[in-house]
């Protein structure tokens, strides 16, 4: 069975172009199931059931959804095979800029608008770094210039990705994101593969429910600033 993965910002489009490529999918007798992880609530499974597919969520809540993704893949990975699905598309939350959801032979997708910033692809961190591919969407509602800073932020973070403009609404680029699901690696079995990128490793007393603000209720593995280095403020 095929692993794809594909990950990205909420809004970004993910959903729409993943069912436009699932659409171009079926027109080869490709049999798909989807996963869809959220945090806290998730409605797209209606959208891809339209397409009379195998689909199931999963709700990380006080997880996050990259942890989650990792603690569930294998279970998510055999439902499908149970499924008869030759294809397992995954689509999950990408809410942590310090994870990445990725696992190393899976097909890693990474999704992401260009109307958020030109600055975003260096705060998205791992999940732009550790992708394949990078698929850009609403390219059409930002002038030439600022695609061609954004796509040349991401060719320095990530050089060897494959870089794809899309769009949800119109199906653009679908064909081509399908066409290299086609082409990708089949495997029976990701049990002991790895992640890409490390999770981070902070388990803190705010971790487990404590919200009192305090250094006496401040336990576990934090990380506090450092205020020696320069005392110079600026107050507007």
């Amino acid at each position: 069975m095929k692993l794809v993965i594909a990950a990205g910002p909420p809004a970004s489009g993910k959903t729409s172009i993943l069912f436009k490529t699932i659409k171009y999918l079926k027109g080869f007798n490709a049999k798909i199931a989807v996963a869809k992880l959220d945090c806290l609530t998730s409605d797209d499974e209606r959208v891809y059931e339209a397409l009379n597919i195998p689909v199931i969520t999963g709700l990380s809540e006080n997880l996050c959804p990259d942890h989650f993704l990792a603690i569930n893949i294998i279970e998510i990975f055999n439902w499908a095979k149970k499924s008869g699905a030759d294809y397992l598309i995954v689509e999950t939350a990408g809410l942590c800029n310090r994870c990445a959801p990725f696992i190393d032979r899976a097909l890693n997708i990474c999704l992401i608008d260009c109307l958020s910033s030109i600055k975003v692809p260096k705060k998205l961190g791992p999940i732009v770094t550790t992708s394949d591919i990078i698929l850009i969407s609403k390219v059409d509602m930002v002038s030439q210039a600022e695609r061609e800073v954004f796509v040349y932020n991401l060719i320095q973070l990530n050089p060897t990705a494959q870089i794809l403009e899309v769009n949800g609404l119109s199906g653009f680029g679908s064909q081509r994101v399908g066409n290299i699901i086609l082409n990708s690696p089949s495997y029976d079995s990701i049990d002991g593969d790895i992640l890409r990128h490390s999770m981070p490793s902070a388990t803190c007393s705010y971790c487990v429910g404590e919200i009192r603000i305090g250094g006496m209720y401040q336990q576990g593995i934090i990380n506090k600033m450092d205020f020696s280095k320069g005392s110079d403020f600026s107050y507007v």
